[in-house]
């Protein structure tokens, strides 16, 4: 059966409280759509242009706490971005996965350090590729900059998934919309998954001023098949997205374009 999935573009502020009360009430939207997942943007916790150090807590502490209560609620899957503390005093960007039969995370690999943003002089990078499985269809984490290395994703094919999830927060200018429906296809395409790409809405579109230059979303997430057909989209502004995985699919594209198979450059022995 095709894995029912649901896409929350939302504007978070720089409370960690009021952010929790909006993931909780989209939570239960995704729920009564019949998600068995719901992905938030990264910097669900607070979004960017905050000062991160004070509000980074643990895994175990009460933000992430709240988050697997949420998810205990609604009987679902919640996969939302937050920030921990990093041991050299800087924080880790960190997607919680969390739900019925699923307890991980993920630490941001690639640090936006582009477009006038230096996102490693508060964030320390992580090393891990790391997916999990849910209701039998493995699934993996990356966050927005990973976008732009094809091989984060062809990791997650090799390790058996078939859907990578890409929260975000992206960064507005010019071509950068065109750049991020540019790169989400194509990393559908390079590794042959199904791509969920989920950013925060436009502070502009939701009525919010954005009182900095940090990256805090443009919108337009999207399902992506694994033949870089777009399936679902949103437009610039709050929105939940909803919907299906067929894992078939993804048997019948690699048989189709094995570029997996094909590969002679970076393939591990």
């Amino acid at each position: 059966m095709p894995l029912r999935i649901a896409l929350s573009q939302i504007t978070t502020g720089p409370d960690p409280a009021s952010n929790l009360a909006l993931l909780r009430r989209e939570t239960q939207r995704a729920a009564e759509a019949g998600a068995r997942l719901v992905a938030f943007p990264e910097a669900a916790m607070a979004c960017f242009g905050t000062r991160l150090g004070p509000i980074a807590e643990p895994l175990d502490g009460p933000w992430a706490t709240e988050a697997r209560q949420i998810a205990k609620d609604a009987g679902l899957v919640v996969v939302a971005g937050m920030f921990t503390p990093a041991p050299d005093g800087r924080v880790t960007n960190t997607l919680l996965a969390t739900g019925p039969g699923v307890e991980t995370s993920y630490d941001k690999i690639h640090l936006y350090d582009a477009f006038g943003f230096a996102e490693s002089k508060t964030v320390a990078p992580g090393s891990e590729v790391v997916t999990f499985d849910l209701d039998g269809v493995r699934i993996g984490l990356a966050t927005c900059y990973d976008v732009r290395f094809p091989e984060l994703f062809r990791a997650h094919a090799d390790a058996g998934a078939v859907l990578s999830l890409l929260p975000a927060s992206w960064g507005a200018g010019p071509g950068k919309r065109e750049q991020w429906e540019l790169l989400t296809r194509a990393r559908a395409l390079d590794a042959t998954v199904w791509l969920a790409a989920v950013g925060q809405a436009d502070p502009a579109a939701s009525g919010l001023t954005a009182a900095t230059s940090a990256p805090t979303g443009i919108g337009h997430s999207a399902l992506i098949g694994p033949d870089g057909t777009v399936r679902e989209r949103l437009d610039a502004g709050p929105g939940l997205l909803v919907g299906e995985v067929d894992t078939e699919e993804v048997t019948a594209v690699r048989r189709t374009v094995s570029v997996l198979a094909n590969r002679r450059l970076g393939v591990q022995p």
